[in-house]
């Protein structure tokens, strides 16, 4: 059994790593506030974007020739998109994400394609450097940038690149936000866009208003919304990760702080025990000296 003086000092290691881990919770408790009330409010103009889109791309019908739109014959070239965090102690937030992206992107290439990576994040680069992976397009620190001028470059980036044939496919891999206690690694294809043109978009338009005009006509406006809402599915992404970091931040450490006051306890008991040890043999001691005399 350890000596008295070693269990009290673990003790006083255990509490102040508590009283880190107990301030580090609060601290992505208050973030995860203000990071949840950006990402509901980015929510309804995407959902509403998303309906404008659908009822002009119904309406344009056969006249909407968009790049954007359109499969290509093959897929040669893949562009993933990774955010990651740039801080550690937030459980298994990254890891569980770059793992699945690691085996999605051995799978694309056992199918023949060529995959470049773009990574958000200290966290995803480091991983997938680690493993062999050319990760020279990389933004480090991207929480502390304004988010539009994040999601500009990206995706224009993105529209460049697929309509200029350079990729054949575009995909995003983050963390979507679910709730506080879930985050859901995601791997969503943003090109080539899927847009439903069937008549549920039509019956959306409304019905005490009559029909919508057009100026200058359905195939113009709907490219020019395109990139518009590619872009506000890129900030969605980038809004949500930073969200659920923070969600899953808040959750590690108050494990930890759990953890920590089990650890106090279990050693307090030590402790007291050692103690109590102690005073016995020194009684017995007392007691055999005093028997020999």
């Amino acid at each position: 059994m350890a000596n008295l003086k070693d269990i009290k000092t673990r003790i006083g290691s255990v509490k102040k790593t508590k009283q880190i881990t107990s301030a580090m919770k609060l601290v992505a408790g208050a973030k995860l506030k203000r990071a949840t009330d950006r990402a509901a409010a980015a929510q309804p103009y995407q959902e509403q974007l998303s309906e404008v889109l659908k009822r002009v791309a119904a309406t344009a019908g056969s006249d909407a020739n968009e790049p954007l739109l359109e499969s290509h014959d093959s897929v040669n070239t893949i562009l993933i998109v990774v955010v990651t965090s740039d801080r550690g102690l937030c459980g298994a937030f990254n890891n569980t994400l770059l793992r699945r992206m690691v085996y999605f992107i051995e799978t694309k290439r056992k199918e023949g394609a060529t995959v470049e990576l773009a990574v958000f994040g200290r966290k995803g680069v480091g991983y997938l450097e680690h493993r062999g992976f050319d990760c020279a397009d990389n933004t480090v620190n991207w929480t502390n940038i304004q988010k539009m001028d994040l999601v500009r470059p990206i995706s224009d980036k993105m529209v460049g690149g697929f309509v200029d044939h350079k990729y054949d496919e575009v995909f995003i891999a983050s963390n979507d936000f679910v709730s506080v206690l879930v985050q859901e690694p995601n791997f969503a294809k943003i090109l080539p866009l899927q847009v439903d043109t069937g008549n549920d978009a039509v019956d959306t338009a409304p019905t005490a208003g009559g029909e919508y005009r057009y100026e200058p006509n359905p195939g113009e406006i709907l490219g020019a919304l395109l990139p518009l809402y590619i872009r506000t599915l890129v900030l969605q992404k980038f809004l949500e990760s930073e969200a659920g970091e923070h969600a899953a931040r808040m959750a590690a450490m108050d494990n930890a702080t759990r953890n920590a006051s089990d650890l106090i306890d279990s050693l307090t008991l030590d402790y007291n025990r050692a103690r109590q040890a102690a005073i016995t043999t020194e009684l017995i001691e007392i007691v055999s000296g005093a028997a020999a005399l």
